[in-house]
């Protein structure tokens, strides 16, 4: 599927700004889904200095400066993304047989044992603490001796079915234990969720930013900038021999060298419209960036000089790019 994106951020400030550095996540990952095939971010006013990188996660970032005075920003970023259809969450024997339990005792700390990069997201977070509150909602779905993949799956219905989905009910920095508490939230809160159940049973799992293909309602027209950024969980599995639960637990996994563990997969699961797969939870997604959480990804952050308060506005279109052109000439 072919999908065209424009995510345009607009800043109006309450009085002037003297300088300002930002850094945005904006350009979408390829991944074994996707392939980005063309990227083009303006910024205006035209930044002083310019400068893109790679993060830790992989995710390609741009860092920009503002050293003259300025009253507005507008940061648009136009994208046009290839993307396949997953592949189903795999059922054979050998993942049948590879429990819940048996990835946590992969992630158990062991003596000598090497290095797994996907350890780094066993931890607490900014925005997603490890906390006995995850826990035991997450335990319904993780019964002795469940497939891993099926006891996540059991998981994200769980938190679609319980939980509900409110626009307004949190706001960006609003804690996952409170959006948990009150059981409502947005798909910011859902992932976080999420993220906080697996990893307080020892899992390790990540964040995912990007965006979802919306149908408009039926007999209405597609309108430009009415859609929103969107966000799921994936949940990391060795693969099947790496976390044989009869191995000896002091041994490395199979095909381990001294410093390193063999790569796994990553399996997404979005809890806001219980979809899931291996690559994404579907064609109609578009994966932006990964990190531990919402902290890692957002899409732009900024510290500023002078001005006060300031008024935002965040516009964004998914389509297929023959139906954005058409909207835009019709304009």
């Amino acid at each position: 599927m072919l999908l065209r994106i424009l995510h345009r951020t607009r800043y109006r400030y309450r009085g002037s700004i003297d300088m300002a550095q930002h850094m945005v996540h904006l350009s979408p990952r390829d991944t074994p889904t996707q392939q980005l095939i063309e990227h083009i971010l303006r910024i205006t006013p035209e930044p002083a200095a310019r400068s893109q990188t790679v993060d830790v996660f992989g995710n390609l970032r741009t860092f920009f400066s503002l050293q003259a005075p300025h009253e507005t920003l507008t940061v648009e970023a136009d994208s046009l993304v290839q993307t396949e259809a997953p592949q189903p969450l795999p059922d054979n024997a050998a993942w049948r047989q590879l429990h819940w339990e048996d990835v946590r005792r992969h992630f158990r700390y062991r003596a000598h044992a090497p290095y797994d990069p996907a350890s780094e997201f066993l931890f607490a977070s900014p925005y997603v603490p490890r906390d006995d509150a995850f826990a035991a909602f997450a335990r319904p779905a993780f019964t002795a001796g469940l497939p891993v993949l099926e006891a996540t799956r059991a998981l994200m219905e769980r938190i679609h079915t319980e939980l509900t989905y409110e626009t307004d009910s949190t706001e960006v920095n609003t804690p996952a234990l409170q959006a948990l508490e009150q059981g409502k939230g947005v798909c910011q809160d859902f992932a976080h969720i999420m993220i906080g159940c697996l990893r307080s049973l020892g899992l390790p799992a990540r964040y995912v930013s990007g965006y979802l293909l919306t149908r408009p309602p039926a007999g209405k027209p597609r309108l430009i900038g009415v859609d929103a950024s969107h966000a799921w969980a994936s949940i990391y599995v060795p693969l099947p021999n790496e976390a044989d639960p009869d191995a000896d637990p002091e041994a490395p996994p199979a095909g381990a060298t001294e410093n390193t563990a063999p790569e796994g997969a990553w399996f997404d699961f979005d809890p806001t419209n219980n979809r899931c797969g291996w690559g994404s939870p579907g064609e109609d997604y578009v994966t932006l960036a990964t990190g531990r959480d919402f902290s890692d990804v957002s899409p732009m952050r900024g510290v500023l000089q002078g001005g006060a308060r300031h008024k935002l506005d965040v516009a964004v279109t998914v389509a297929p790019p023959e139906e954005i052109a058409e909207l835009m000439d019709t304009d």
